[in-house]
């Protein structure tokens, strides 16, 4: 809980006047986790609350702390502004995209695209250990599974179907193609979970898809990149991924890294029954002709 009863800052320009305004009466080791949040703005979104805590010489606990001091109930309510702020910055798609060519060939530029996806891979653990159970246990439990991702998370959405399909037949991937997407959600029934997944900007059919789950009695799981997003408010589990590149183009490796991870729990919980239905599927996949045979020569 919140150490004050003031409430948090609204944004970052907000949240920094705050700190710089109260730094003098600051504790020694907030003052440090201050001065790096000040001075390392970009940081935030994309870097782990331990990576941010060794990079401002103190503990995880005193960011946390300090989130508390500021009126949030904990760091990631304090980082979302940094997040929103950079989000905001970044629109449209087209304005990082001059960036990208103006630095075009620079040696740079596949290290920066890596660290930024080691950074994005290290915030999946930060948060989503608890919640990556409680999403199994939700998907398990149903008596069907429904996957919604639309344009840039269709492949997030579609890697979970396919891999999870592979030992558990009642999965469906919802695709709305040629305008079906009603028809589709009027398969949902009270017994089921729904799957969706989006970013910003959301989109408009990932919304509906939310909201035709919670009318129809549905579990949903939202896989998503703030706990703030539409279809975060509504969902009874939440998995978190950062989609932050220096490209012009948000980067859905997170997410795919999440989906991997959630999968891995499902077959888990599953257990034998799962590992025959994969031999099951593997062997059908290979009668079928599927694969390109292994070269035994």
């Amino acid at each position: 809980m919140p150490s004050t009863s003031i409430p948090p800052p609204e944004d970052l320009d907000a949240l920094q006047a705050r700190l710089r305004a109260s730094f003098p009466t600051l504790s020694v080791q907030f003052q440090s986790g201050a001065r790096y949040l000040l001075d390392h703005p970009q940081d935030v979104p994309v870097l782990s609350m331990r990576k941010i805590a060794v990079s401002a010489g103190v503990q995880p606990a005193t960011l946390v702390r300090l989130s508390q001091h500021l009126g949030f109930d904990g760091w990631q309510g304090l980082r979302e502004l940094f997040v929103d702020a950079l989000r905001g910055s970044s629109q449209p798609y087209a304005r990082r995209a001059r960036k990208v060519v103006r630095d075009g060939g620079t040696s740079r530029m596949l290290g920066e695209m890596l660290e930024a996806q080691h950074n994005n891979l290290d915030q999946i653990g930060a948060g989503n250990e608890k919640a990556l159970q409680a999403a199994a246990e939700l998907l398990s439990a149903a008596a069907c599974v429904h996957v919604a991702g639309f344009r840039s998370c269709f492949p997030i959405a579609y890697t979970f179907h396919y891999v999870y399909r592979l030992f558990r037949s009642t999965v469906q991937l919802v695709r709305g193609d040629a305008g079906s997407l009603e028809m589709e959600l009027r398969a949902f029934g009270p017994r089921d979970a729904v799957l969706v997944v989006s970013f910003a900007p959301y989109s408009q059919e990932v919304i509906r898809v939310a909201s035709a789950a919670r009318e129809a009695g549905c579990k949903v799981v939202a896989l998503t990149d703030s706990s703030v997003a539409p279809i975060a408010l509504a969902a009874d589990c939440t998995l978190l991924f950062s989609v932050e590149s220096p490209s012009f183009f948000p980067s859905i490796t997170a997410g795919i890294a999440t989906v991997e991870a959630l999968v891995e729990q499902l077959l888990a919980r599953k257990g034998k029954g799962a590992i025959r239905a994969l031999e099951q599927a593997e062997g059908e996949l290979h009668r079928a002709g599927a694969y390109v045979p292994a070269n035994r020569g």
